[in-house]
């Protein structure tokens, strides 16, 4: 049995955490202002325990109080519990159990941001805006993103139900996927023609740059020197922070790749690129869309704005803020926003995200009528930090003759790509670029 703590306790431990974790002195002058919140807090909870019509589990009760707390600050700060703060350290290290989407609430819905390349929700058809609205027949309706992540992973091999509203559906319609040990193979390459070298990046974990560096050795064994790179960054979700600045590094000698500004003096940080003598100098074409976020954002701002790569595709999804995770002393662990995150020519990517030089979309973009759909980003979530002036990221664009992938669709933006790298030149001049 475990002892229950009193009022008194309570009151005093959450008091103290508040002050702690606060910031100093600035929080300690209002230490009763806290007393007297922390002292209703604690009075309901009491009320809990004494009156309500069953035995509550207080650990139970206490989470869930905390989840809403955090919840209620923006779209990416989350409490997560010991399972989920434990299944959220496996999946940076690029191996864990489930169907391979990523997800957030929107408007008290789970929507899908992308399905990871290679995973069974991408076989099943899964598609970026998406809305889950049942789990194995459980309403997904006011269901934290972390427990509907826990509901979705499992064992390789067995199954789970997910039911999905998407525009164009007459109604919702049901996917079952077989679950898989879902082992994310952040970087891939290929030749796409005599010189001209592909690298995909799908999202950034543990190994990407120095995964990235042995894709740039090898499309480069047989090539040198190259003639021109594609780096792919569609439905690329983010990641790590230090991932995106190293391969960010890759294409540059000096100067700043990314800053950040936080309330807290330890927040407010710059990151530089690093003299190297295998900085790469070819003529280099990166793809992004709606689905590029945050990690993937920085290396496409700040190869924009030291000019070195042409960025073609469509606006990104526009997250420009930086979580940090605490672990807590029970194995929990809280992720909350701690800073914003500029490109080297100090501009804001929350909300509005990166504008391309060439705007190109996607086959996947446009419904089967040729009509563009519109596309999910940052500015749709509740809650979401407000950055600079929005450019209307949805205008249209006139499709242009392309190749085709290997599933027959016409890949527009990577034909685009090779088209810019084949007339450089003419292309940068007429971008007004030097």
């Amino acid at each position: 049995m475990r002892s229950q703590p009193t009022k008194g306790v309570i009151i005093g431990v959450l008091c103290a955490l508040f002050v702690i974790t606060g910031g100093g002195m600035k929080l300690a002058a209002k230490t009763q202002e806290v007393y007297d919140h922390l002292k209703t807090f604690s009075d309901v909870l009491a009320l809990i325990q004494s009156s309500y019509v069953d035995e509550v589990d207080l650990q139970k009760t206490m989470y869930h109080a905390i989840q809403g707390m955090v919840a209620s600050l923006d779209p990416h700060s989350a409490f997560m519990p010991p399972d989920v703060y434990k299944e959220m350290q496996v999946e940076t290290k690029g191996s864990f159990g489930g169907i391979g989407i990523e997800i957030v609430v929107k408007d008290d819905v789970l929507t899908v941001v992308t399905p990871i390349e290679d995973t069974p929700a991408f076989a099943a058809g899964i598609k970026a805006g998406d809305k889950i609205i049942k789990i194995d027949d459980e309403p997904t309706k006011n269901m934290s993103m972390f427990d509907a992540v826990k509901k979705m992973r499992g064992r390789a091999g067995t199954t789970v139900k997910i039911t999905i509203l998407r525009e164009g559906f007459k109604e919702p319609r049901p996917f079952t996927i077989v679950r898989d040990v879902i082992r994310i193979k952040s970087v891939k390459h290929k030749m796409l023609e005599d010189g001209f070298a592909y690298i995909r990046i799908t999202q950034f974990q543990e190994n990407t740059a120095d995964d990235f560096k042995k894709a740039v050795q090898a499309v480069s064994a047989d090539h040198a020197p190259l003639r021109g790179l594609v780096m792919d960054m569609r439905n690329n979700p983010g990641g790590l922070l230090d991932q995106a600045v190293k391969v960010a590094d890759a294409f540059l000698d000096a100067g700043l790749i990314v800053y950040t500004e936080g309330r807290i003096e330890n927040q407010k940080m710059q990151f530089y690129a690093r003299p190297d003598n295998g900085t790469l100098t070819c003529p280099t074409v990166v793809i992004v869309n709606s689905g590029s976020a945050s990690a993937a954002e920085i290396v496409a701002g700040a190869l924009q704005d030291h000019d070195k790569a042409i960025i073609v595709g469509t606006q990104t999804f526009g997250k420009g803020t930086v979580q940090t995770i605490f672990p807590l002393g029970d194995g929990s662990g809280l992720r909350i926003t701690t800073a914003k995150y500029y490109t080297p020519g100090h501009r804001s990517i929350q909300e509005k995200g990166i504008t391309p030089d060439i705007v190109v979309d996607d086959a996947d973009e446009r419904s089967p009528t040729g009509k563009r759909v519109k596309q999910f980003r940052e500015k749709d979530l509740i809650n979401h930090f407000k950055g600079e002036e929005v450019a209307d990221a949805d205008n249209e664009t006139t499709p242009l003759p392309q190749e085709r992938n290997a599933e027959g669709a016409p890949d527009r933006p990577v034909q685009t790509a090779v088209t810019v790298l084949k007339s450089w030149d003419i292309f940068r001049k007429s971008l007004g670029k030097q």
